[in-house]
């Protein structure tokens, strides 16, 4: 399965998922007014991969900011990642940033899927 890698910009995040290399990353500011059609492929993606993922998959965000318009579609991706058996969510926020701290404990109250909550600084 081909990795799937899209280059970070000033309003999208960085994106790598890897099956190969068990690399599931999103990174960055997240400020997309139509994020439903930056995070389409990522969403067909992983719908793929759960055709037959990883023993374990772990994915991590990091983002410095989200808008609502892209929460709602990082709700959209961990709906599919319910779907794939041993995934994991690490949700690393700034200590500083209440803010994405609570968006993570929202995200993680309608979902499945195990949050791990990291801070970093």
């Amino acid at each position: 399965m081909a990795p799937l890698a899209i280059a970070e910009t000033s309003e999208t995040p960085n994106v790598l998922m890897d099956k190969a290399q068990g690399k599931f990353q999103i990174t960055g500011k997240s400020i997309i007014d139509n994020a439903s059609t930056f995070y389409q492929p990522v969403v067909d993606w992983l719908k793929d991969y759960a055709k037959d993922p990883n023993a374990e998959t772990v994915i991590s965000f990091k983002f410095e900011y989200l808008n609502i318009e892209s929460s709602k579609s990082v709700l959209d991706l961990l709906t599919v990642l319910e779907k794939i058996k041993g995934a994991t969510v690490i949700w690393y926020f700034n200590e500083e940033d209440e803010d994405m701290e609570e968006i993570g404990e929202e995200l993680a109250e309608l979902v499945t899927i195990p949050f791990k909550f990291e801070i970093y600084s």
